[in-house]
């Protein structure tokens, strides 16, 4: 989940013309949507737009979702029931708002219900220091998946909300965007793939849940909406295990990158 213009406004990079996709005929699924922010958002709108029984929820009670749901189409209700409604669920709240999701979060949803996390750590300008994710091996969705107990698939957290609501295209469009998907879970990780594809995006494999610092924050996918050869030819050339030398130069990017973000928001 990118910070948009609520937190720094990369939301000004949106140079790419964005046109509306027409409806499909679709099998509908039910999905829910935790987390109603600019991802959560503009999730929403596609999602239904596709045809889809999505229910969004926040952490204040879905009558403070009238809004949201009035704009999106979705179904306001509170997490518990997002979750329980969902054969695909959606956490996209900010990282450090993870660990206060209800404790039953998903009771009673069954086991092989993918969940997507859409979350970025950024320490400076929302989280806070979080010791796990500086200091150690663990990426910032296995940190997450190690908070909700539920392998978490992650995706839709490298693009700008603008274009994931606008810039989906159909396959075979020349320059059509892609998204990395990582996650452990193969059959949950094909079926997250596949609504990624139904969105207007190449959905590119990206390994493991712990390979996944190849999409985070600082890395030169992030927010670079590349097409999926040079997608794949990128991950490709990162290799699987993270070295010290990248860990350095990701956390300095992203470092000056907030920093960038937190100059741009005292100047407006």
């Amino acid at each position: 989940m990118l910070p948009e213009k609520a937190i720094g406004g990369p939301g000004c990079l949106a140079t790419r013309s964005c046109t509306e996709q027409p409806r499909q005929t679709l099998t509908q699924m039910n999905i829910g949507i935790i987390g109603a922010g600019h991802i959560g958002s503009a999730l929403a709108i596609r999602l239904s737009g596709l045809g889809h029984s999505v229910y969004i929820a926040n952490s204040r009670g879905p009558e403070t979702l009238a809004d949201v749901a009035h704009r999106t189409g979705a179904t306001a209700v509170t997490a518990q029931e997002a979750a329980r409604h969902g054969e695909i669920i959606v956490v996209t709240i900010p990282l450090k708002n993870i660990p206060d999701l209800p404790k039953d979060l998903f009771a009673g949803v069954p086991a092989d219900v993918p969940v997507i996390d859409t979350s970025n750590y950024y320490p400076l300008l929302r989280d806070g220091r979080i010791l796990e994710l500086d200091g150690g091996d663990l990426t910032e969705s296995e940190w997450v998946q190690q908070h909700l107990g539920r392998p978490v698939i992650k995706v839709f957290n490298n693009i700008y909300s603008e274009h994931l609501e606008k810039s989906g295209t159909p396959v075979g469009t020349p320059g059509r965007i892609a998204l990395p998907v990582a996650g452990d879970d193969e059959a949950a990780k094909r079926r997250v793939m596949a609504l990624v594809e139904e969105l207007g995006f190449d959905a590119v494999e990206d390994g493991t849940l712990h390979e996944s610092w190849r999409q985070q924050p600082g890395t030169p996918s992030y927010g670079a909406d590349m097409p999926a050869p040079e997608l794949r030819e990128h991950l490709r050339s990162l290799g699987h295990e993270r070295t010290e030398a990248q860990r350095a130069q990701y956390t300095a990017n992203h470092a000056a990158q907030e920093q960038e973000m937190k100059k741009q928001m005292q100047q407006a």
